[in-house]
């Protein structure tokens, strides 16, 4: 069993600025500065490209973790998905999407999950909610680099 959720995120700013952030490396890690991630390994500054992985130490709910993920797809500047090489999910995948817009840009966020514990209850109650805030504070931070 999955779980999916989307968000939706209007900016404006140039749709080629907010998608190439979305890739700098540095830039997440600013945005996820709260759970003290960092870029241990693979590509750990700058923009990351397709088929190029990044892992990521991260503390969440007092643990550590560390999650590899692999750009697998990669169209500049509609769309990039970004899915777990090896992590605590049985699966991620996170696909962003990049629409011009008369004002600016829309940012459509779709997360794929699998609880590697618990289920779908787990998923729903606890890692949904949870990513949904951590997706918007991320996004909130980037859009404010820009502008």
């Amino acid at each position: 069993m999955t779980s999916t959720f989307t968000l939706v995120t209007d900016a404006p700013v140039d749709i080629g600025a907010l998608f190439e952030i979305s890739l700098d490396i540095d830039a997440h890690a600013s945005s996820m500065s709260q759970s003290g991630e960092q870029a241990i390994s693979g590509v750990t500054s700058g923009r990351i490209g397709l088929g190029e992985t990044v892992t990521w130490r991260a503390r969440h709910f007092g643990i550590w973790f560390a999650m590899t993920s692999e750009i697998v797809t990669l169209e500049r500047p509609e769309l990039f998905v970004d899915q777990q090489a090896k992590g605590p999910f049985k699966l991620f995948r996170h696909e962003h999407r990049f629409e011009r817009r008369a004002m600016g840009t829309r940012m459509t966020d779709t997360i794929t999950l699998a609880s590697p514990v618990f289920g779908r209850a787990a998923e729903r109650i606890v890692l949904v909610p949870y990513l949904r805030r951590l997706i918007i504070k991320r996004n909130t931070e980037l859009v404010a680099a820009l502008s």
